[in-house]
C-alpha cells in the first residue's frame, strides 16, 4: 500500500468505513478526482437526473443501510440544486454528506464563473460545513461523519477544492473519534421520574425521529407492553411499534380528524413520556397542549429542546433506550387506562378514516395495504394523500413510511422509493405520489431504468394541487393557481422502460399492483380520483 494517497481518498475512505457504499448526485469536472476516489474506496457513484432527487434517493438507501448518506454535487448551480434536500436533512435528522466540487481559494479571487460562496449557503442549512484541506483531510472527514450521525443527526457539508483533492497525503489516517456511549440520567430527576412511573395508571409515550434514529425501537416496545403504556408517533416515527399492536395508536400530527381522538387522549394522561419526539413535525393544533406545571411530562432527547413548542417538567437530554430502561428498572407494573380507553382511541380512529368506499384516495390506500405483503415499505409525497396515509397505512417496523416530514417538501416519495428499492431488492417497495409531485421529478424514473430496480408507483391523479385546492376553496378563495392538466402517468412509465396501467377500481388496481409484484422493471400505475375527493376525509 502506498506511503501517500490523495486528499480525496482520504475522505472516501472514511466514509467507507463509515458504512458508505453508495453515492448520488450528477458530476462536474470540479468533482472528478472525487468520484475516481469514491468509487477506488468501493462507494458506488449513480448518475441522477437533479441533485435534489439524488439527495433523497441517498435518503432512501439510508433508511435501510443506516450509513450516511452521500450527495455530490459540481460547482455552483449542481452543488445548488440540492439545497431543498440539505434543509430537509437537516430538520428530519438524516446524515446526509454533501461533497461539493469548488475552484480552489486563490483562484476564485480572481476567477468567478459559476463561483458562489457554497458554505455560506450551507452553513444555516446543515449541522457544520467544511472548506477540505490536505493536512487536515483525515480529520475533516472523521468529524464529518462524527457530526452527521451524533445527538439529533443531520446534513454536513465539505467543499472539496479541485487542488486540495488531488493533493497527495499520507496514507495513515489517526484514530478516528470513538463513538459516545449512550447516556441514561442519573441523580434526583431520575428518582422523581421513577416514582411517577410508579404511581401513574394514564401513562403515553409519544415517539419521534430521535428515538427511530437511536435504535430505540425495541427498548419502546419492551417499556410499553411491560407498563401498559399506550404509544402515539409522529409520522415519521411510523412504526416503531407494529402499529397493530393494541398498544398503538398510530402516527399523529397531519390530520385535525386523528386530532380530535389523540389530542384529548394526550390531555387525559397523567404522565407524558416523550420519547425522541422532535414535534417539528407536528401542526400548530399540538403546540402546547399540555402545561408542565398540571401535567407530568418527561421529554428524552438527544439534544435540548430550543424548539419552545411544548415544555416538559423534566428534560432528560439522554438516550433513549438507556433512558427507559432507567426508568423502568425495578418498578413493578399496574393496571393501566382501566377504562378500556386505548382500545375506544383505535375504535375511533379506524371510524375516522373508513376504508368502505367503493372507490377513492381511502379504497386506493385500503387496497394496496391488503394486496402488498406486511413487511412492503412505503414512500410518501407531501400532499393531501399522504394525510390519509399517515393514519391509514399501518407500518409494522421502523422506517416502513419514508417521507419528508419535517420540511414536507414534494418531490420526495419516487426517489425515496428508488432508493430503497435499491438498498432492499427483495422487499416490496411502494411510492405514493400526487400527480403535481410526480411531475417534478418524472425524470428519475430513467434512473430507476437504468438501476433496473421495480418499485411501484401509485400516482393519484385528479390534476390538481389537492390539498392547497381544498384550503383555497374552503376559505371561498377562487381558484387559481392549483389546476393543471391530466396527463397520461402509465404512458410516461412505459416511455422511460417501465410498465404502466391507469385505474378506476378496486378491482383493476389489484390485478396491477399483482402484476407489478411480477414485473422486472418499475410500474407506475396511474389512479385516477375525482375532484374534491379528500373533502370530509382528513
Amino acid at each position: 500500500m502506498p506511503d501517500t494517497i490523495r486528499a480525496a481518498d482520504a475522505l472516501a475512505r472514511r466514509l467507507y468505513a463509515a458504512g458508505c457504499r453508495t453515492a448520488f448526485g450528477m458530476p462536474g469536472g470540479e468533482v472528478l478526482t472525487l468520484l475516481d476516489a469514491l468509487e477506488q474506496a468501493g462507494i458506488r457513484f449513480i448518475l441522477a437526473k437533479h441533485e435534489n432527487a439524488a439527495g433523497f434517493l441517498a435518503e432512501g438507501v439510508h433508511h435501510r443501510d443506516h450509513a450516511p448518506a452521500i450527495l455530490v454535487g459540481t460547482i455552483g448551480p449542481g452543488t445548488l440544486n440540492g439545497v431543498n434536500t440539505v434543509a430537509n436533512a437537516l430538520q428530519d435528522q438524516v446524515p446526509l454528506i454533501v461533497l461539493s466540487g469548488c475552484v480552489d481559494a486563490a483562484e476564485a479571487q480572481t476567477y468567478t464563473h459559476q463561483v458562489v460562496d457554497q458554505q455560506a449557503v450551507f452553513r444555516p442549512l446543515t449541522k457544520a460545513s467544511f472548506s477540505l484541506t490536505a493536512d487536515a483531510a483525515h480529520v475533516i472527514a472523521d468529524k464529518a461523519v462524527t457530526i452527521a450521525t451524533e445527538g439529533a443527526h443531520g446534513p454536513v457539508h465539505i467543499d472539496v477544492p479541485i487542488s486540495v483533492a488531488n493533493t497527495q497525503v499520507s496514507a495513515t489516517a489517526p484514530p478516528a473519534r470513538a463513538p459516545g456511549s449512550p447516556s441514561a440520567p442519573h441523580g434526583a430527576d431520575l428518582e422523581t421520574a421513577r416514582g411517577w412511573l410508579a404511581a401513574a395508571r394514564r401513562p403515553v409515550i409519544i415517539a419521534g425521529v430521535g428515538a427511530l434514529n437511536q435504535h430505540a425501537d425495541h427498548a419502546v416496545l419492551h417499556f410499553a407492553e411491560k407498563h401498559g403504556v399506550p404509544v402515539i408517533t409522529s409520522y415519521k416515527a411510523k412504526g416503531i411499534i407494529p402499529e397493530d399492536h393494541a398498544l398503538a395508536l398510530g402516527g399523529a400530527g397531519l390530520s385535525p380528524l386523528a386530532d380530535q381522538t389523540l389530542v384529548p387522549f394526550v390531555q387525559s394522561a397523567d404522565l407524558i413520556l416523550c420519547v425522541g419526539y422532535d414535534p417539528v413535525e407536528m401542526r400548530p393544533g399540538w403546540r402546547d397542549i399540555w402545561q408542565p406545571d398540571t401535567h407530568k411530562v418527561i421529554d428524552i432527547q438527544p439534544v435540548p429542546n430550543h424548539h419552545y413548542m411544548h415544555q416538559a417538567t423534566l428534560n432528560f437530554v439522554t438516550d433513549s433506550a438507556a433512558t427507559l430502561a432507567a426508568l423502568s428498572d425495578g418498578i413493578q407494573p399496574v393496571e393501566t387506562w382501566q377504562g378500556n380507553e386505548i382500545a375506544q382511541a383505535r375504535a375511533d380512529l379506524l371510524k375516522a378514516f373508513p376504508k368502505d368506499e367503493d372507490w377513492g384516495p381511502a379504497a386506493i390506500i385500503g387496497t394496496c395495504r391488503t394486496v402488498l405483503p406486511r413487511d412492503a415499505l412505503a414512500s410518501a409525497d407531501s400532499g393531501a394523500h399522504r394525510i390519509l396515509l399517515s393514519q391509514m397505512w399501518e407500518c409494522y417496523e421502523p422506517r416502513g413510511m419514508m417521507q419528508s416530514s419535517a420540511l414536507c417538501t414534494m418531490g420526495c416519495a419516487l426517489p425515496l422509493a428508488i432508493g430503497a428499492k435499491m438498498a432492499a431488492p427483495d422487499r416490496d417497495v411502494v411510492c405514493f405520489t400526487g400527480d403535481a409531485g410526480f411531475l417534478m421529478v418524472a425524470g428519475e424514473l430513467a434512473t430507476a431504468a437504468e438501476l433496473k430496480v421495480a418499485p411501484i408507483f401509485v400516482v393519484f391523479v385528479d390534476a390538481s394541487l389537492a390539498l392547497i385546492e381544498k384550503k383555497q376553496r374552503e376559505r371561498q378563495l377562487t381558484n387559481h393557481g392549483v389546476d393543471f392538466a391530466e396527463h397520461d402517468f402509465a404512458a410516461m412509465g412505459r416511455a422511460f422502460g417501465g410498465a404502466g396501467s391507469t385505474v378506476r377500481t378496486r378491482a383493476e388496481l389489484t390485478a396491477a399492483l399483482q402484476a407489478a409484484r411480477q414485473a422486472e422493471t418499475f410500474t407506475v400505475i396511474a389512479a385516477m380520483i375525482d375532484r374534491g375527493a379528500y373533502d370530509g376525509r382528513i
